[in-house]
């Protein structure tokens, strides 16, 4: 085979760093969902009996918290829980500077809950802003068998009307609701009904308590005036319980007897420090001042999240990539299937030919086969088939009929059409086609809403690209041409090359799942042509 002819050397660096930044907001948004406790985005449904009682025992008060990552601060987070003799409320804002691509992106979240005092959800607002489009998901209970829930940025939201089996809470209520049950004991287990907004399906998760121990937290703070920074005035000494959960994106975290977090272990190697507000506000804002200049690679998000390859390939013609996957378990990723081959721990993509992708009879699917072909036709949330993107994939294919064709001038005209820009977000397709600008994840919800709108089925597919000698998280769209071809509209390939792999196939609750393998999936390229 001949080699692949490189670019220029203008082009070169110029498109690496383009690369770069589109694949950045693959585990930015994760983080930031983590941030909010929301990644899972998960509704939880217990018993309404065991609720009751445990809303008698809830106590005002208010917890803060470092955001850690590294063994440095880079946030701060309060949790508030306010009572009256008719309902509750519970309040968590998060504050964090995500050091990206050389630079510092501020997020903040919120999550705002109104209940009953039987711990009855009765509406919520969960909100993520940053530099990029702000989004928010608020949700107001019928009854408990009603949700009317809007999600997606604050001026286009997608509405929807959610069929529940009983009444909810929302996960950041989740240690509340476990340690004010029954009393707290190592070994305890409670399984709990939950429904996910984003699939639409009902799920059960264990929560299990599995240690316990005492901590020495700061209560109070005095300022040294020497070293002009907030230190410990009193030490209160705490009993907590770790909590673990068996979902497929794991919640750990310390809790005490009321149900308040003590430390949490959360996604992208984020750690949540109960601390005295000053040492855990204060001294973050003048560690922040005192920072400054550019962020260095061993900060960076992106750099510290990629996985290294043990040799160079060139990406633009990579048609065969042969690599061993070790060091995690690999159980429950969409990894074998389609263009990808797994044997043991040997991985092997091939990229799909002219001929494979040539047009063949019809074939007739059923069962399983044909529920999956519908799904991936249908509007869902952040994919939205509003007139707007009618029109605009209308007017991308004209007369085509051919889906291989269709998919091809969607892909051109997402990857011309869309500057390449880290954002900070949660994906909605509408909002996409109004911004023209964002990440892997912009350009993936984009495509496959306006690949649906034509008739061609599409999916999103989440894992590792390969960029300039390492693999970095990142996601693409997925189109059936007779089977599942991965096509890249960030990149601009169709079909996209064999350093694409595929881990995860849905939205981003599926995403998540990918932070699993933040700093134990070891990628070694056996061969690559």
């Amino acid at each position: 085979m001949s080699e692949p002819v490189p670019a220029s050397p203008t082009a070169a660096p110029r498109r690496k760093r383009g690369r770069r930044g589109a694949i950045a907001i693959g585990i930015l948004v994760l983080w930031a969902a983590g941030l909010a406790l929301l990644a899972r985005r998960e509704l939880f449904r217990p018993h309404s009996e065991q609720l009751a009682e445990a809303a008698m025992r809830v106590n005002p008060g208010v917890v803060y918290f470092a955001v850690m990552r590294g063994g440095e601060q880079i946030g701060f987070a309060s949790s508030t829980i306010d009572t009256t003799s008719k309902d509750i409320s519970a309040a968590d804002y998060m504050v964090a500077d995500l050091p990206v691509g050389g630079e510092v992106n501020r997020a903040e979240a919120r999550t705002l809950v109104s209940l009953s005092r039987s711990l009855r959800v009765d509406s919520f607002t969960v909100s993520l802003e940053t530099d990029s489009i702000p989004f928010a998901a608020r949700g107001r209970m019928l009854g408990d068998s009603v949700l009317l829930l809007s999600t997606g940025d604050i001026e286009h939201p997608d509405s929807s009307r959610v069929r529940l089996q009983g009444p909810v809470l929302l996960p950041t209520l989740l240690p509340l609701a476990v340690m004010l049950g029954d009393r707290p004991k190592v070994g305890r287990t409670t399984t709990i009904g939950v429904f996910d907004p984003v699939e639409q399906a009902p799920k059960n998760v264990k929560v299990e308590i599995v240690a316990e121990s005492l901590f020495t937290l700061s209560d109070s703070a005095k300022l040294d005036s020497a070293a002009r920074r907030w230190v410990v005035a009193h030490d209160d000494t705490v009993r907590a319980w770790r909590l673990r959960t068996d979902a497929a994106q794991p919640f750990v975290a310390w809790v005490d007897e009321q149900g308040r977090l003590v430390q949490a272990d959360l996604p992208g190697g984020l750690t949540l420090e109960r601390r005295a507000y000053e040492i855990a506000f204060e001294n973050w804002k003048l560690d922040t001042r005192a920072r400054g200049g550019p962020v260095t690679a061993d900060r960076d998000i992106l750099e510290t999240t990629a996985i290294a390859s043990n040799r160079l390939m060139r990406v633009n013609a990579l048609s065969v990539l042969r690599a061993r996957l070790t060091g995690t378990d690999l159980a429950g990723f969409a990894i074998d299937g389609g263009r990808q081959q797994l044997r043991g721990d040997t991985l092997v993509v091939t990229r799909e030919t002219a001929a494979s992708l040539a047009p063949r009879p019809p074939v007739r699917l059923e069962g399983a086969r044909a529920a999956e072909f519908m799904g991936a036709l249908r509007a869902e949330p952040g994919l939205g088939r509003d007139s707007a993107i009618l029109a605009t994939a209308r007017r991308i294919v004209g007369t085509e009929r051919d889906p291989q064709q269709k998919a091809r001038l969607i892909n051109r005209w997402v990857h011309d059409s869309l500057a390449k820009r880290t954002s900070i977000g949660i994906p909605n397709a509408v909002t996409v086609l109004r911004t023209r600008s964002g990440d892997c994840n912009e350009h993936a919800a984009l495509f496959t809403a306006l690949a649906r709108a034509v008739g061609v089925p599409t999916r999103i597919a989440a894992g590792l690209a390969y960029v300039d000698g390492k693999f970095y998280y990142h996601a693409w769209p997925e189109v059936y041409l007779q089977d599942w071809v991965a096509v890249d509209p960030t990149f601009g390939q169709f079909p996209a090359d064999a350093g694409h792999l595929r881990f995860t196939i849905g939205g981003l609750s599926r995403q998540a799942e990918l932070l699993r393998l933040i700093g134990t999936l070891k990628i070694d390229v056996v061969s690559a042509r």
